[in-house]
């Protein structure tokens, strides 16, 4: 079956939904499940779970952080990121040291290892992503590059609302 470049709205899932919301759910679904089992084939080095990756990406943005801190802000339970720091700080990807606001406190790092790890995943994604573009007809580029700033403007409005649930 070939694969369909936009699918025809529908009804809505649910009252109140909007197609374009649906849309944009399938579309983004589609592209990370497309991303990651691509990633693991064309680059069978990247072995880092998600999970890890999104924490290296916090981590680079807002280092050192406490183990709560990067839990809040990946909406996960602090346990779950507690393990995860764990396998990356015995992986060498990211360093525990006293919190120096707080000498009670541990605050996490990403180390040279976790940087260069991160730098070669972004890498290898923006290699598949630029070759799918490529691809892509000149008016579907163009469509994308219009698109870039107002999906950033919707992710700032998706982290706003989370932020003030």
């Amino acid at each position: 079956m070939p694969p369909q470049s936009r699918p025809e709205p529908s009804a809505p899932p649910y009252p109140g939904s909007a197609p374009d919301a649906r849309l944009l759910t399938e579309a983004v679904t589609r592209l990370r499940r497309a991303l990651r089992a691509s990633i693991r084939t064309e680059y069978p080095w990247e072995t880092l779970p998600m999970a890890q990756v999104e924490l290296l990406q916090v981590l680079a943005e807002h280092s050192p952080a406490r183990i709560g801190d990067l839990a809040a802000r990946q909406r996960l339970a602090t346990s779950t990121v507690s393990g995860l720091i764990g396998q990356m700080i015995t992986s060498g990807l990211v360093a525990r040291a006293v919190d120096p606001a707080d000498r009670r406190a541990s605050a996490v790092t990403l180390t040279e290892a976790g940087q260069a790890q991160l730098d070669a995943w972004a890498r290898a994604h923006e290699h598949r992503l630029d070759t799918a573009l490529g691809a892509l007809d000149e008016a579907d580029r163009s469509a994308v590059h219009d698109a870039l700033p107002a999906l950033f403007r919707l992710a700032e409005q998706l982290d706003d609302t989370m932020t003030q649930a």
